[in-house]
């Protein structure tokens, strides 16, 4: 008869931290199979409990009904199990305080990060969520992540993009529909969202998004900005960002400072990562000092040494570990959890039958339609590539000296506008504000705290003159006295 095994540890002396290698503790207790052993440890780090299973309790984790995947009362998808049976629970919403999230997925090659994502999509789409999705492995992520075709039309997401050009009109179109809410709220004297009151939660998905956002990448700096003021106003909005990533380090993230707060915020899912990766995450404190989260092998199963003279060896392929993950912002950080198992056996010829069924027939939820004249043909055309880029970013004309509409000369070559923050007009046409008035203007606009240098950056993007951090500094000065 198999049975489960379960210890309790407590440190020996109070204040003490429990610390533990993986690899070594199953050796101790002659366990070849690493994940037959489940290992949690409490948030003070001082108690442990060590559960050892006849086999791997994550082989298989099947979603009975596609319904689990909707969104409770309390704002969280169930997207898999723990190794005990527990829920592993993802918030999308806290109507508590009427907030939208942060998501980061993150995972190396052969993962399972597609999957997690197309699950994260399907539950998406089941709880009335609109989603702007860019798929930048061009549309190879999530092929069945079918986007509309135009208001009203059927799909799995409400738009979806392929190209980093799509990309930048859907964080611009985003980060319009964000700002047109804060002024619609302000005049309702609303301070907090209500979902689906009248508007839609609202989610901002790049997958692959290490891809627009490495070092050299040609929208590095404006997707940064955009991704950072999504993330600090959005909540509030009920406007999410989701960014889904292969990445050894964050510097391949658009850097730390960009990921910080989502990272200690947010709602962050590791599948198998690198060790740099996991060396910051500890660094940035997102995880408590001590706590250590046992590697995920890419296979599971038993590994023994074979004898090259043994005659009756058999060449048995072992399981993957695709899905398996930690929960880090999650109520058992430490505890591995797995995704639902979904979609066909092997693969298929074209979209996967299985996976259609599990985003559901009909149309996905969409942006409000007190939005569309904002946003225009790019949202409205599902627009992607330059096409859509050039529709939310217009190219101010060229007069016969070659200057554009502001009197700046236009790059030579440049086959693409500046992604700023707001629409190029000409500058005769926009009244001068002073630095006082641009400054008040960024704090006005954002609900958290935020330090001299991100104010300085959100100001230098406004099209205006750009200015130093001492000039900053002296205005926050003296409108805080």
């Amino acid at each position: 008869m198999s049975r489960i095994y379960e210890l309790t540890v407590q440190a020996a002396e109070d204040g003490d931290i429990i610390t533990y290698h993986p690899m070594r503790l199953a050796a101790a207790l002659k366990i070849k199979d690493v994940n037959r052993l489940a290992v949690e440890t409490s948030m003070m780090g001082d108690k442990a409990l060590v559960t050892i299973y006849p086999d791997d309790p994550l082989a298989r984790v099947i979603l009975a009904d596609p319904q689990m995947l909707v969104m409770d009362d309390r704002g969280r998808i169930w997207i898999g199990r723990y190794h005990n049976g527990r829920h592993s629970l993802l918030r999308l919403y806290d109507p508590k305080s009427g907030s939208a999230q942060r998501l980061l997925l993150f995972g190396t090659t052969g993962a399972g990060k597609s999957t997690a994502g197309q699950i994260i999509l399907a539950a998406m789409k089941r709880s009335g969520i609109a989603v702007n999705y860019a798929d930048l492995k061009g549309g190879q992520s999530a092929p069945e992540a079918v986007g509309q075709r135009g208001p009203g039309s059927e799909g799995n997401v409400a738009w979806r993009v392929t190209t980093q050009e799509g990309a930048m009109a859907q964080l611009r179109s985003t980060w319009l529909t964000m700002m047109d809410r804060q002024e619609r709220y302000s005049a309702m004297g609303r301070s907090k969202f209500l979902k689906d009151r009248p508007d839609p939660l609202l989610y901002q998905i790049i997958d692959e998004a290490n891809r627009l956002l490495e070092k050299g990448a040609p929208f590095r700096d404006e997707a940064t900005f955009y991704i950072k003021d999504i993330g600090r106003t959005g909540r509030s909005l009920g406007v999410g960002i989701g960014l889904f990533a292969q990445a050894g380090h964050l510097e391949e993230m658009g850097g730390s400072d960009t990921l910080r707060a989502m990272l200690k915020e947010g709602e962050v899912v590791l599948l198998r990562w690198t060790s740099s990766m996991m060396k910051q995450l500890v660094t940035d404190g997102l995880l408590p000092t001590g706590q250590v989260l046992a590697p995920i092998p890419k296979y599971a199963g038993e590994v023994d040494l074979v004898s090259q003279f043994d005659e009756d060896f058999e060449d048995e392929v072992l399981p993957g570990t695709q899905g398996t993950a930690y929960n880090v912002n999650g109520r058992y950080p430490s505890s591995k959890m797995r995704f639902w198992n979904i979609g066909s056996a092997v693969p298929t010829e074209g979209l996967d039958p299985e996976v259609m069924d599990l985003y559901g027939p009909g149309a996905p939820a969409e942006i409000e339609e007190a939005a569309w004249d904002l946003l225009g043909d790019a949202y409205r055309q599902r627009l992607d590539g330059m096409e859509a880029y050039r529709a939310v970013f217009p190219e101010a004309e060229e007069n016969e000296d070659g200057e554009d509409g502001g009197g700046r000369k236009k790059a030579s070559g440049a086959s693409r506008a500046a992604a700023s923050p707001v629409p190029a007009v000409p500058a005769q046409a926009t009244p001068k504000r002073s630095l006082r008035d641009r400054v008040k203007a960024v704090l006005e606009a954002h609900d958290d705290p935020l330090d001299a240098r991100e104010v300085l950056e959100l100001v230098n993007a406004d099209g205006g003159r750009q200015v130093q951090l001492g000039s900053v500094r002296n205005i926050l000065t003296a409108i805080n006295k």
